[in-house]
């Protein structure tokens, strides 16, 4: 008797022994590169934690739907100028902002301005301080919002609304333009045109309001 209770126990260590091992082959950890995989051209130096700067120039993407009509419809001013003076400006009284105020001479005008005369306007500190500003001696063309109660205006659109001019008076529009005015008979694929053309797409949109 003493000898069967032996071999049963020795059967059991052996079963037991046996489940352990395959649980352990089971349960392996994945085999480890000893030296970390370089591709060429490629770093091997860790990678820093990823850490989102504020951008300081505000990005605007047009949505299904928006091109120019929708741009001339939401400007109350249309010009071409030259800035001629940027002054800052402390909050008035009973308000909180501070704004500054940029004055410009004003070349071709659409709306809003008078062809050889100034117009002066006012924006909101905070849209300067994100990217939406100017720097004397610059030639712009400009679609500007109507003045807020409080006399604040910006660009239509962010970036859409503030077109270069170049020195010979031509009206330079970035790749984001081209592609929110492709649609336009006028500036439709154009990345560099006469003012003309732009007052005449304006007549255009309004036409067809």
């Amino acid at each position: 008797m003493v000898g069967r209770g032996v071999w049963y126990l020795l059967a059991g260590i052996f079963l037991v022994s046996a489940l352990v091992t395959g649980q352990e082959r089971i349960s392996d950890p994945p085999v480890t590169l000893a030296r970390p995989l370089v591709l060429p051209g490629v770093s091997s130096r860790p990678i820093p934690p990823i850490r989102l700067p504020i951008s300081r120039q505000p990005i605007f993407t047009p949505l299904g739907g928006f091109g120019f009509p929708q741009l001339e419809r939401a400007a109350g001013r249309i010009f071409a100028g030259t800035v001629t003076r940027i002054q800052r400006q402390a909050a008035l009284p009973g308000q909180t902002i501070e704004t500054v105020r940029i004055s410009f001479h004003v070349e071709n005008a659409i709306r809003g301005a008078v062809p050889g005369g100034e117009v002066t306007i006012r924006e909101w500190i905070g849209l300067w301080s994100s990217g939406q500003t100017y720097h004397v001696g610059e030639r712009v063309l400009l679609f500007l919002y109507p003045n807020s109660k409080i006399g604040l205006t910006s660009w239509v659109a962010g970036p859409i609304g503030h077109l270069a001019v170049d020195s010979s008076g031509e009206v330079l529009l970035t790749a984001q333009q081209v592609a929110a005015f492709r649609k336009d008979p006028v500036l439709g694929g154009k990345s560099r045109l006469p003012f003309s053309d732009f007052a005449l797409a304006v007549r255009r949109a309004s036409e067809e309001e």
